[in-house]
C-alpha cells in the first residue's frame, strides 16, 4: 500500500506498508525490450519497508506519475541502501551506463521551447524504444568512481543529465539518506527552459556491463526548499 499523502509543504510519492507486488501507480517502464527487465518487489530491510530491485544482465525502470508544483516544493527526499557499486560501470560511456540505484525524473516541456532538431530526435527515439522516452530527464545516481556532485550527460543523450549523489562503497550496505533540489538540478542542466516534472522512477541496471546488482528506495517524497526531510 502506498500512502498519497500531503501535509504541511510535504508531497509523498514513495511510501510502502505492505510488502509484495509494488501497488499502482507504479509500473515497470521498458525501454527498448532487447533485455530482461530488472524484478522489482516491496520488501522490508534493515527495518525499513521499500522498493527492491534486482538485476542480472538486466534494465528496467519502476515508475509513476509525478504531480509537484515544483516551485512550492523543489525538494526531493529519499533513501536507498546497495549492496554493492557495479564494479564495471563507467557513466560516460555507453558500455558502462549502469547504476546499482538512481532515481529518475522525467520532465515534460512545450512544444515551443524546443527546437525542431530536439523535437525530431526526440520522435526518432520514441519510435526506437516507445512512448516513455521523455522530453528530458535528471537522474540521481549511486556511482562506483566518480565524486559527489559530478554531473555529466547521458552517454545515450543530451536530453538526460546524471547527477552523482553517492558514490562508491564505503556507505553500502546501509540505509542513505539523500536530499537534492530537483529544480536548481534541472535549470543548470537544461538553462533557460521550461520544464513540469512528470514522472519519478528508481531503477537498479547492469544490461551494458553484464553484472549483477541489488538496491533499494524508500521514503520518497518533496518538501519546500527550507523544510527538512520527513525521515
Amino acid at each position: 500500500m502506498i500512502l498519497a499523502l500531503f501535509i504541511a509543504t510535504q508531497a509523498w510519492v514513495g511510501q510502502f506498508q505492505t510488502e509484495g507486488t509494488p501497488p499502482a501507480p507504479w509500473r515497470i517502464v521498458r525501454i527498448g525490450n532487447k533485455v530482461p527487465p530488472t524484478r522489482y518487489r516491496i520488501v522490508r530491510i534493515d527495518g525499513v519497508t521499500a522498493i527492491e530491485g534486482v538485476a542480472e544482465k538486466s534494465m528496467a525502470l519502476l515508475a509513476r506519475p509525478l504531480a509537484v508544483n515544483p516551485d512550492a516544493t523543489p525538494i526531493l527526499c529519499w533513501r536507498w541502501r546497495i549492496e554493492t557499486p557495479v564494479a564495471a560501470a563507467d557513466l560516460r560511456t555507453k558500455k558502462g551506463d549502469d547504476y546499482a540505484a538512481r532515481v529518475y525524473i522525467a520532465f515534460d516541456i512545450p512544444d515551443e521551447a524546443m527546437s525542431g532538431a530536439t523535437k525530431f530526435k526526440l520522435g526518432i527515439a520514441r519510435r526506437l524504444f516507445g512512448s516513455d522516452v521523455p522530453d528530458a530527464a535528471i537522474n540521481y545516481v549511486w556511482d562506483n568512481r566518480n565524486p559527489v556532485g559530478t554531473r555529466a550527460r547521458s552517454a545515450y543523450t543530451d536530453r538526460a543529465h546524471l547527477i552523482v549523489a553517492e558514490t562508491g562503497s564505503n556507505r553500502a550496505g546501509r540505509w542513505v539518506a539523500e536530499r537534492a533540489n530537483v529544480a536548481a538540478d534541472f535549470a543548470k542542466a537544461f538553462p533557460k527552459v521550461p520544464g513540469k516534472p512528470i514522472q519519478i522512477a528508481v531503477a537498479v541496471d547492469t544490461d551494458n556491463t553484464g553484472s549483477t546488482a541489488r538496491g533499494a528506495f524508500a521514503d520518497l517524497h518533496f518538501v519546500a526548499r527550507d523544510e527538512p526531510c520527513a525521515f
